[in-house]
């Protein structure tokens, strides 16, 4: 590597030694619980994340590079009404743990659901609605790895100066290896540390930022005699009303079914832990929500060319980095963002993982009355993960040019074909097979072809599309389906009788 500014380097290379010395550390003390539980302890921790450990892992999975490079970038260029459409996501954590968490940890408890796609497996009694749906977070999530890797890479590359294919390969090496080394354990803990260094990133961003433009009220002057527009909600037309209804559904309401959140509720200890986390996530997004698109509004007093001079949206915030800090505090205030894109990819990657493994080849063993001995389960949750590390790698060396539309892309696709299956799955007695086979299928693909077209209703993204879709396919299904089993019913809602 030459170059590169090395001083700005070093803080990084250290976290992701430490995030590397987690994953080992890990795997030696959990080496017996492997053996014994592999399916439980590697993907689940063995249901006992505590509630500071389970709001960090939220937390950090539901952030990503584009909620740290991507979003700030636009409210540099937009002003408060982005601050205005991102504030929706401090409900997202309080939502996805208080409407599902409970609810899925009781009923994965009942019948040793690992995974989500077991969940609806066990509520459907359809292979065919589980492996579309594995299928599904598979694609989608190499969709969302391969903005965080490229985000990631984007910002290592121009906030030290070494080059962007150094950069993608330091962190698919870490990211995968500790990823495949400790399981979610590893996850859950690096997770934490992440979230952490965001905070600290945002933080030490925002006071640089401050004190170069003169203050807060010399900022805000600027802003008011150079860009009046971005002080109005809906930004002179660049923030129309149905853009706020539009994102309000893609990065707030339909985000509680996200596969890689609700996983989490099958994985925490008890009911303390759940409520502890629901508070402190909560507050914990929310400072970050606001301070990082704050952050992002107040470059623009420190940042004041056009958008053309530096490069998109994508690298204000690198450029904000390098212009107002010192080189070892810019490669502290790095490793925030940086790690809010390493914390998603390893979050999605071990997902990714058991929906190949667990969901669809282990199940097929088992129906085929094959057992798996542990050692060579666990040789093929590494290898999995590690090929679809180096599969999404390998799509990242080609980057794409907006981090944040392709992660949006992705969100979208797993919102529509989750909501309703979920939702509806899991609090409404009858919803059937055919409801939720057609509302993941139909929804999906409907939802894909709009955005393949580009077509749209009355302007609005399609992920209104998509869930309006999934929605009537899924009451089209429950009209003409079969009802669902009752002794189905009777394990999914006992407290309803028959």
């Amino acid at each position: 590597m030459t170059g590169g500014n090395l001083i700005t380097l070093a803080p990084l290379l250290l976290f992701m030694g430490l995030m590397l010395a987690v994953g080992f550390e890990v795997c030696y003390r959990e080496r017996a619980g492997l053996a014994k539980n592999f399916l439980e302890q590697y993907f689940i921790g063995n249901r006992e994340l505590g509630g500071f450990v389970l709001a960090m892992t939220t937390v950090a999975t539901y952030s990503s590079v584009s909620s740290f490079v991507g979003g700030p970038g636009m409210a540099w260029k937009v002003g408060f009404g982005w601050l205005y459409m991102a504030i929706v996501q401090v409900t997202a954590i309080f939502l996805v743990l208080g409407i599902f968490g409970k609810r899925v940890a009781l009923l994965s408890r009942r019948f040793k659901a690992v995974t989500v796609v077991d969940i609806l497996r066990e509520r459907f009694q359809s292979d065919f609605l589980a492996g579309a749906a594995a299928f599904v977070i598979v694609l989608f999530f190499c969709g969302t790895m391969t903005a965080q890797f490229v985000g990631g890479a984007k910002l290592f590359e121009t906030v030290t100066g070494y080059g962007y294919t150094t950069g993608l390969t330091l962190f698919a090496l870490v990211v995968v290896a500790y990823t495949a080394i400790g399981g979610f354990r590893a996850v859950a803990l690096t997770d934490t540390g992440c979230a952490l260094m965001m905070m600290a990133g945002i933080v030490l961003l925002l006071y640089h930022i401050l004190e170069a433009g003169g203050g807060y009220a010399a900022i805000m002057t600027h802003l008011a005699a150079e860009h009046p527009a971005m002080f109005e909600p809906l930004s002179a037309g660049d923030m129309p009303p149905g853009l706020y209804f539009t994102q309000w559904l893609l990065v707030g309401i339909c985000t509680i079914a996200l596969p890689q959140s609700v996983v989490r509720g099958i994985s925490y200890r008890d009911t303390k832990s759940l409520h502890r986390a629901m508070m402190i996530g909560t507050i914990v997004i929310g400072l970050m929500t606001i301070g990082v698109n704050l952050t992002g509004i107040l470059a623009r007093g420190v940042l004041t060319e056009d958008l053309s001079a530096y490069g998109g949206v994508d690298y204000i915030i690198p450029r904000a980095i390098t212009a107002t800090m010192p080189p070892l505090l810019a490669g502290i205030a790095i490793v925030g963002p940086l790690a809010a894109s390493i914390s998603t990819i390893s979050s999605l990657l071990l997902v990714a993982s058991s929906a190949i493994l667990k969901d669809v080849y282990l199940h097929y063993k088992t129906k085929r009355g094959e057992a798996v001995p542990g050692r060579r389960l666990r040789f093929l949750s590494m290898g999995a993960t590690a090929v679809i590390g180096g599969v999404v790698f390998a799509i990242a060396l080609a980057p794409p040019s907006v981090i944040w539309i392709i992660n949006m892309f992705a969100f979208g696709g797993l919102e529509t074909a989750f909501f309703w299956t979920l939702l509806l799955g899991l609090f409404w007695r009858r919803a059937n097979t055919l409801g939720a086979a057609l509302a993941t299928v139909g929804g999906t693909a409907a939802y894909c072809l709009t955005q393949g077209l580009g077509f749209k209703i009355m302007g609005l993204h399609q992920i209104t599309i998509g869930i309006a879709a999934s929605l009537l396919f899924f009451l089209a299904g429950v009209y003409w389906g079969k009802p669902t089993d009752a002794k189905v019913l009777k394990i999914f809602f006992p407290e309803k009788g028959e």
